[in-house]
C-alpha cells in the first residue's frame, strides 16, 4: 500500500494531474476533448518531469562531488575483462550524461589506458540509463517496466563492450586521443569541497542541466501530447503493434536520426505505448534515440575511425533490435 502511494502520488504525481484537470474544468473547458486533453497532457507531464528532474539532478550532482571523473578513472583501472565491462556499464548508468557529453569522458578513460571494452560499455550505458530516467520511467510506466529497461540497457552495454573488445580495435582510436595523457576535461577537485560548496555546486548543476534539457522536454511532451490525443490508435497499432513483424526495426531506424535527451524521449514513448505500440518496440525507439542519434555519431567520429564507428553502430543497433523482439515475444 505504501509503495502504491509512492508510485501514484509521489512519482506519478496523480495529485498534479487532478489539479490540472480541475483548473481546466474551472475555466469552462471540456477535459475530455482532444484539444484540452493535449493541453492537460502537456502541462502535467512538463511540470512533473521538471520537478522530478531538478530534484534528481541535485541529488546525483551532490553524490557526484565525491566521485569526480579522475577518481572514477582510478577505480576503474583496477578491473579487467568482463568484470571491467560490468563496472563501466554501471558507472555509465549512474552518471547524468547525454550521448554528446559522455564522449569527452570516454576520451579521458581511453587516453588513460582503460580497456576498450570498459570504455565502450560506459559509452553505451551512459546516455541510455541514469537515475533520473529510472525514476521517470517508474513514474510513468511502473516499476516492472522501469527495471526491465535498466536491465536491458546494462546487458546491452556489457555485451556490446565485450564484443568490441574481442575485436582488438584499439588502433582505430584517433591518435590525438592517446596524446591527451589521460586528462579528463570535466575533472574537478570535488573532494576538497565542504558541505556548503557541494550544495552550491549541485544548485549550479540543476540550473545548467535543466536549461540544456528543457527544450527536449518541451519538444518530447509536445509530440507526446499530439500522439496521445490526435493520432489514431489504429495507425500506431498498425505500424508498431503486434501485427507488424518489422515494428522493432522501424522504431529503431526512426529513432536514430532523432536527437533528444532520454527525458524528452520518455513522454513520446508514453504516448506510443498508450496507443497500442508494443513495449519492446517502444524500448527500441528510446534506446536508438539516446544511443545512436546522428549528432552524437558525428561527434564520436572525431574520436574513433570509420571502421570502429561502423562496428559500434552495428553492435548497438543489432542489440537494440534483438532485445526489442525478445521483450515483445516475452510480453513483458
Amino acid at each position: 500500500m505504501l509503495w502504491s502511494f509512492v508510485q501514484s502520488q509521489v512519482l506519478g504525481m496523480k495529485w498534479l494531474s487532478d489539479a490540472v484537470s480541475l483548473a481546466l474544468s474551472s475555466m469552462g473547458l471540456d477535459v475530455n476533448s482532444a484539444a484540452v486533453g493535449s493541453v492537460h497532457f502537456f502541462i502535467y507531464d512538463t511540470v512533473k518531469i521538471s520537478i522530478l528532474l531538478c530534484v534528481l539532478i541535485f541529488c546525483v550532482s551532490y553524490i557526484q562531488t565525491f566521485f569526480p571523473p579522475e577518481r572514477s578513472k582510478r577505480i576503474m583501472g583496477h578491473f579487467r575483462g568482463l568484470k571491467a565491462n560490468v563496472i563501466g556499464a554501471l558507472l555509465g548508468a549512474v552518471t547524468p550524461f547525454c550521448s554528446c557529453s559522455s564522449i569527452p569522458i570516454f576520451m579521458g578513460f581511453t587516453s588513460a589506458g582503460l580497456p576498450l571494452g570498459m570504455t565502450f560499455s560506459f559509452l553505451i550505458s551512459s546516455p541510455m540509463i541514469n537515475p533520473g530516467s529510472l525514476v521517470l520511467l517508474m513514474s510513468i510506466f511502473g516499476t516492472k517496466i522501469a527495471v526491465a529497461y535498466v536491465v536491458l540497457g546494462l546487458t546491452l552495454a556489457v555485451l556490446g563492450g565485450t564484443f568490441i573488445e574481442s575485436l582488438h580495435m584499439e588502433k582505430y582510436i584517433e591518435d590525438f586521443v592517446y596524446s591527451r595523457n589521460g586528462v579528463i576535461d570535466s575533472d574537478i577537485e570535488f573532494l576538497s569541497f565542504n558541505r556548503k560548496q557541494r550544495i552550491a555546486y549541485s544548485d549550479r548543476e540543476v540550473i545548467a542541466t535543466f536549461r540544456v534539457v528543457l527544450p527536449y522536454i518541451l519538444a518530447g511532451v509536445g509530440i507526446g501530447a499530439v500522439i496521445h490525443n490526435y493520432v489514431p490508435e489504429k495507425f500506431i497499432t498498425a505500424i508498431l503493434g503486434s501485427n507488424n513483424p518489422f515494428g522493432v526495426i522501424i522504431a529503431t531506424l526512426v529513432g536514430i536520426p532523432v536527437y533528444a535527451d532520454i527525458f524528452g524521449t520518455i513522454p513520446i514513448a508514453e504516448a506510443l505505448l498508450a496507443k497500442g505500440a508494443m513495449l519492446g518496440t517502444v524500448m527500441s525507439f528510446m534506446m536508438a534515440v539516446t544511443d545512436l542519434s546522428l549528432p552524437s555519431m558525428i561527434m564520436l567520429r572525431r574520436v574513433i575511425k570509420p571502421r570502429l564507428l561502423s562496428v559500434f553502430i552495428l553492435v548497438c543497433a543489432a542489440g537494440i533490435i534483438i532485445t526489442g523482439y525478445v521483450f515483445n515475444f516475452m510480453g513483458v
